[in-house]
C-alpha cells in the first residue's frame, strides 16, 4: 500500500499525466456543447439561380431538396458558387431540362448531387407520389464517433501514466532499488499496472458521463469495455517503460502508439473494411473497444460478445508476455 500512495504522488506531482488525464474529459465537454448546437443547416443543399430563368415549378421543385437563392447576372451567380465557404450548386434552365454548375471544390455528396439533379429533374414526372424520407443526422454521426475517438484516448492514458512513471523511475536510479526489493514478480507488476488501470478508468468513465446517456444494461457492457481496455493499456505503458531509454524516447513510444490506436479503427469503421483486412485490424486492441464503443451508442440491442472476448485474449496475451519479459528483473530474487 505505501509503494502505492508514492506512486500516485510521483503520477499527481508529473504535469503529464495530469494533462492527459484532464484532456479527454475537457474534448467530452467541448463535443457535448457542440451537440447542443443546431447543425443542420451545414448538411443542407443550397441552390443558385438566375432571376427569370427557370419556370416556378422548377424553382417549387427545387426547395424540395433544400434553399433557392435569385441572382440577377450571370456573374453574381458564378461569385456564389465559387465562393469557397460554401457549397453552392447552380442551376439554369437547358431546353425543356436543366443544366447544373459547381466549383469543383465540393464534397462529393454535393457533386452527386449536381450530377444526379438534371437526370432527377427529366424524370420527375414520372416518379409520381413520392415521400421525402428524413435524411439521417451526418453530424451526430461524426460527434459519435469523434466522442468514442476521444474515450479511445482516455483509456490510452493508463500507457501514459505507466510509461511516464517508470522512466522517472529510471531516471531517479529508483529502479535499481526495485530491482533488489523482496517483492514476488506477479506482485510487482501488478503494483505497476494498478496507478495506470485506475487512471485509465477514471479519465474513461468520466469522458462516458459526459457526452453518453445509455440504458443500464448498456451502461454495463460500457464499463466492461473500459476496464479491459483500460488494462490493457496500462500493461502496454510497462512494454514502453521497460523498453524506453528516456523520456524523450518514451514520448516518441507514446505518440506513436496513440496513432496507431487511433488510426486503425478509425481508417477500418470508415472504410468498412472486412475479411483479412479486419482480422488483422483486431491485432490492435483499440479496434475491438472501438467497435463495442459504437455498438452500444448506436444500437437498442448492442452485441458486443466479440468485441469483450477478443480485449479478454489480448489482456491474457500481453499479461503474460510482459510476465516473461520481465523475469530476468526477478531471477536474483527468486534464486534465493
Amino acid at each position: 500500500m505505501r509503494g502505492l500512495i508514492y506512486q500516485l504522488k510521483s503520477v499527481w506531482n508529473d504535469k503529464f499525466c495530469i494533462l492527459s488525464f484532464f484532456l479527454p474529459i475537457i474534448i467530452a465537454f467541448v463535443l457535448k456543447f457542440v451537440g447542443g448546437i443546431d447543425l443542420s443547416s451545414v448538411a443542407e443543399f443550397h441552390f443558385g439561380v438566375l432571376e427569370n430563368d427557370l419556370s416556378a415549378q422548377t424553382i417549387s421543385w427545387l426547395e424540395r431538396y433544400g434553399s433557392v437563392t435569385a441572382y440577377t447576372t450571370q456573374e453574381e451567380l458564378i461569385a456564389a458558387i465559387n465562393e469557397p465557404s460554401t457549397y453552392m450548386i447552380g442551376v439554369k434552365a437547358d431546353g425543356d431540362s436543366i443544366q447544373t454548375l459547381v466549383s469543383g471544390d465540393e464534397l462529393n455528396l454535393f457533386r452527386q448531387t449536381a450530377d444526379t439533379l438534371p437526370a432527377l429533374y427529366i424524370g420527375k414526372e414520372n416518379i409520381g407520389h413520392s415521400t421525402i424520407l428524413e435524411r439521417p443526422d451526418r453530424m451526430a454521426e461524426l460527434q459519435t464517433i469523434f466522442i468514442a475517438m476521444t474515450l479511445i484516448v482516455a483509456m490510452f492514458m493508463g500507457c501514459t501514466f505507466n510509461a511516464v512513471n517508470i522512466i522517472a523511475e529510471k531516471e531517479s536510479g529508483v529502479d535499481l532499488v526495485n530491482q533488489i526489493l523482496p517483492m514476488a514478480q506477479s506482485g510487482y507488476v501488478m503494483q505497476k499496472i494498478f496507478i495506470g488501470f485506475i487512471g485509465g478508468c477514471l479519465s474513461a468513465v468520466l469522458t462516458a458521463c459526459c457526452y453518453f446517456r445509455l440504458p443500464q444494461s448498456s451502461t454495463i457492457l460500457m464499463l466492461i469495455l473500459i476496464v479491459l481496455s483500460s488494462f490493457i493499456a496500462a500493461l502496454i505503458g510497462l512494454f514502453i517503460g521497460k523498453f524506453s531509454e528516456n523520456f524523450m524516447v518514451g514520448v516518441v513510444y507514446i505518440k506513436m502508439v496513440m496513432i496507431l490506436f487511433i488510426a486503425v479503427p478509425l481508417v477500418s469503421y470508415l472504410l468498412e473494411a472486412d475479411g483479412l483486412i479486419s482480422v488483422l485490424c483486431y491485432f490492435v486492441p483499440s479496434s475491438a473497444a472501438f467497435e463495442g464503443i459504437m455498438n452500444l451508442a448506436n444500437s437498442n440491442k448492442p452485441m458486443i460478445a466479440k468485441d469483450v472476448f477478443l480485449l479478454m485474449v489480448h489482456g491474457i496475451i500481453w499479461f503474460l508476455l510482459y510476465l516473461s519479459i520481465s523475469s530476468n528483473r526477478f531471477s536474483t530474487y527468486l534464486d534465493k
